[in-house]
């Protein structure tokens, strides 16, 4: 996986390795949530593939984890606004709120129907267990003479 940007445009949501398709949804500007560039980590064991998502402030129950189109992992969910007392005096406002969506195309060892998600302390992890590789058979052969 590249750590460069790539000079020929955006990545397909296809590409296995793409973690910017986050898109804000039902968004009344075009301003993007600053939550939408929350960051998602994917590393790949032996076992697994293993996302770990920040999500500061959300609980479990404000998350969905799915899969959709057969290999494509989407998260998503909300950071509603606060209530507002017309009295209140606001001086900034920086933590990002709104709806947001994130997929990524997994690979053909995910076993699908196998996938495992937690939320601990703002930080969701999803657990992608891999096929296992069919290691090819060996048999010794006796060497006489």
């Amino acid at each position: 996986m590249s750590l460069i940007p790539s000079i020929f445009g955006n990545r397909s949501v296809f590409d296995p390795f793409s973690s910017d398709v986050w898109a804000p949804l039902g968004s009344s500007s075009n301003e993007v949530s600053t939550f939408a560039s929350a960051q998602v980590d994917w590393k790949e064991t032996r076992e697994a593939h293993v996302f770990k998502a920040d999500l500061p402030g959300l609980k479990k129950e404000e998350v969905k984890v799915e899969v959709e189109d057969g290999r494509v992992l989407q998260i998503s969910g909300e950071r509603s606004v606060e209530k507002e007392d017309k009295n209140d005096k606001w001086h900034r406002v920086e933590r990002g709120r709104g709806k947001f969506v994130r997929r990524f195309r997994l690979p053909e060892n995910a076993k699908i129907d196998q996938v495992k998600a937690s939320m601990e302390n703002g930080v969701l992890t999803v657990t992608v267990p891999k096929v296992e590789e069919k290691k090819p058979e060996v048999k010794s052969i006796q060497i006489t003479g």
